[in-house]
């Protein structure tokens, strides 16, 4: 049945699930920092501790890998050179601004481990150009994610290592503990620009090994003590 208060009926809230938990989790806004492991900022063509930088991604790019199952994402539309970057995910359960490092675990729900997907020819072009890159980020699909796990049930995840392979290789492995600014100084940071509310996920960044991925390739990756997750590319 319509609602008549809206002129179509609104989509569908989107949400993740929980590991042992029946509530699922529903996603508020989308933030990826940037250049965030020293190697794979290297690879990208700088160096050093830069400040942290930040850009969103859409809720509606999320596509849930759950437990045990492959999830299966489109290629995208105008590209040639589509990057898999492996991800820690940080979901937020208590909002707020200005937060300190110190007590940015209090602000944390859990994680998960997530795919920033990327258009790398159309991000680069929009460097070049001095433009946003939102078309190479925050295109439809552009962000998996696996069940998110309790902070409680989480472990070390902070020292944990992250891997992704392709096919089987290898082409991401690291831990989480080479992060330049740590989930804690990257809550401190983000904080301070917006004002975080309670179903936020911020994709921590990646380490380097970025690569493509073409269609019918098989991306299985993790963060140790966390759900992992496989996608295939349609």
């Amino acid at each position: 049945m319509s609602d008549s208060r809206f002129t179509f009926t609104p989509p569908a809230t989107v949400s993740v699930p929980v590991v042992g938990r029946a509530e699922r989790f529903p996603v508020h806004r989308i933030y990826c920092v940037g250049r965030n492991y020293e190697e794979h900022a290297k690879e990208m063509g700088f160096t050093g501790r830069e400040p942290p930088f930040f850009f969103l991604k859409p809720a509606d790019a999320i596509v849930v890998v759950d437990a045990g199952q492959t999830a299966t994402i489109p290629y995208p539309s105008l590209t040639a050179n589509l990057h898999h970057e492996i991800e820690l995910v940080v979901a937020i359960g208590t909002g707020g601004r200005n937060i300190k490092a110190a007590d940015a675990a209090k602000h944390i729900y859990g994680y998960a481990v997530g795919l920033d997907m990327t258009r790398r020819d159309l991000q680069n072009d929009m460097k070049k150009q001095g433009r946003p890159w939102c078309i190479g980020k925050a295109f439809d699909a552009s962000a998996p994610i696996g069940p998110i796990t309790p902070t409680a049930q989480a472990g070390e995840v902070n020292q944990a290592p992250i891997w992704l392979q392709v096919n089987g290789a290898d082409r991401q492995r690291s831990t989480v503990a080479k992060l330049i600014w740590s989930v804690a100084e990257t809550i401190e940071h983000l904080s301070a620009a917006w004002e975080l509310q309670p179903g936020d996920l911020i994709y921590t960044g990646t380490p380097e090994g970025v690569n493509a991925v073409v269609a019918g390739d098989l991306m299985q990756g993790g963060v140790d003590g966390l759900t992992p997750i496989a996608v295939k590319v349609a």
